[in-house]
């Protein structure tokens, strides 16, 4: 495992211990090329099959929480009972397939200039990520 210590310095960061779960969470999450999209139901089964440690749906929760507050992850909300994590955390676009359920980046390049008219007085805007839902 060559990034173990990255992971162990990632959890410690969060403000958690580095048990042998959390290090095969991390691992899941952040030993990776692509972007990682997934709800807590979808790394628990990932987790299942990947590993040999039995990890807690608690441990999941936790773990994915403090990273989210450390601003490891970012969170998708798609509706009001799903909500997405995301391992790449720069602001960018995606696409929500509703028949998969499938969350897919997109690229600045793939969405045009985006025109903000309406201003709140007192408030910026801190960024903008657009969210195109897809089906059949």
């Amino acid at each position: 495992m060559n990034n173990y210590h990255l992971f162990i310095e990632k959890l410690r960061s969060s403000g958690l211990r580095p048990t042998k779960q959390r290090i095969e969470i991390c691992k899941l999450l952040f030993d990776r090329q692509e972007t990682f999209h997934f709800t807590i139901n979808h790394l628990q089964n990932f987790l299942r099959k990947k590993s040999n440690t039995k990890i807690s749906l608690a441990t999941i929760y936790n773990t994915v929480d403090a990273f989210k507050k450390k601003g490891f992850l970012k969170e998708i909300l798609i509706n009001s009972d799903s909500n997405y994590f995301d391992t790449n955390v720069t602001n960018h676009h995606h696409f929500f397939n509703e028949n998969t359920n499938e969350l897919i980046d997109l690229k600045d390049s793939d969405i045009g200039d985006i025109n903000i008219k309406k201003k709140i007085p007192g408030k910026k805007i801190k960024s903008i990520e657009v969210l195109v839902k897809i089906a059949k």
